[in-house]
C-alpha cells in the first residue's frame, strides 16, 4: 500500500504548527549502493556553512540520516529497534505482524512507521538548511520551491568493487548485495511517490566514477546557488 502524496501533504499543512514559515531550503541526496552519499553530505555541510549564508534561517546547514530513525521512534513512542526493519528495507511476515499486534502495547504497523518517517522528513525539510540522505526524501519534499534533488550513480562494476573493498567481500557477493539493496531502495521510494511517477524525477544525476567528491560538491553548490537556495 502506498501513501497518496498529495493527500499526505495537504494533511501535513493542516496539522503543521510551522506551516506559516516558508519551508526549505532543502537538498535531498539519493544514491546507488557504493556511491559515497554520506561523505558528500558531510562535505557539503562543511562547505555550505563556511559560506556563512543561512538563507534567512537561524540555524546552520546540517545533514540528516540516522536522525530520521531516532526522531521517528520518538514520534511513535517506541524503541528504535522496533522500527529498524523498515530502515533495513525489510517487511514483517503476516504471522509475525499478527503476533506482535497482540503481544506489544506499543506495536506500530509498517504503514504507520513509513507515514511517520515521511512526517519526520517533512519536518526537517520545513525547518530548512537540511540535507536529507535517502529515505524517499525526493518524494516527500519535491513540492518545496527552495529544494534540489540529486541522485548519485556509477557503473555497477565500479560500485561492486567499492562494496567488496569496504566489507572485505568477494566481488560476486558485493555485486549481489548492491543489486538487491538498490531494488529495495527503489521500492521504498516508490511507496511514497508511486512507481514511474514523473513528479519525483531528480534534478541532477551525477556519476561518482568520473567525478571526484569535491567535483560533485562544486556542482551541487552551483545548482543550489542558481536556485537561490544559498
Amino acid at each position: 500500500m502506498k501513501i497518496d502524496l498529495s493527500k499526505y501533504l495537504e494533511n501535513w499543512y493542516k496539522e503543521d504548527p510551522a506551516k506559516d514559515i516558508f519551508p526549505g531550503p532543502v537538498l535531498t541526496l539519493s544514491r546507488e549502493v557504493g556511491c559515497p552519499a554520506k561523505v558528500i553530505a558531510a562535505g557539503l555541510t562543511e562547505r555550505l556553512n563556511s559560506l556563512k549564508k543561512v538563507h534567512a534561517k537561524e540555524h546552520a546547514w546540517r545533514w540528516i540520516s540516522k536522525e530520521i530513525m531516532m526522531e521517528s521512534a520518538k514520534e511513535l513512542q517506541v524503541d528504535s529497534s522496533q522500527i529498524q526493519h523498515v530502515f533495513d528495507y525489510k517487511s514483517r511476515g503476516v504471522l509475525e505482524d499478527l503476533l506482535l499486534a497482540q503481544s506489544k502495547d506499543y506495536y506500530k504497523s509498517d504503514m504507520k512507521i513509513r507515514t511517520t518517517i515521511a512526517k519526520v522528513i517533512r519536518k526537517f525539510a520545513n525547518e530548512g538548511n537540511a540535507i536529507i540522505v535517502g529515505r524517499g526524501g525526493v518524494a516527500i519534499t519535491r513540492d518545496i520551491p527552495l529544494s534540489l534533488h540529486v541522485f548519485l550513480e556509477a557503473p555497477p562494476e565500479w560500485r561492486a568493487l567499492r562494496v567488496a573493498e569496504k566489507h572485505n567481500w568477494t566481488i560476486d557477493k558485493a555485486r549481489s548485495y548492491a543489486q538487491s539493496t538498490d531494488k529495495k531502495r527503489n521500492t521504498f521510494r516508490d511507496y511514497f511517490q508511486g512507481k514511474g511517477n514523473d513528479y519525483t524525477r531528480f534534478d541532477l544525476k551525477l556519476n561518482c566514477m568520473t567525478l571526484e567528491n569535491e567535483d560533485v560538491i562544486d556542482i551541487i553548490i552551483g545548482a543550489m546557488n542558481t536556485r537561490s537556495m544559498i
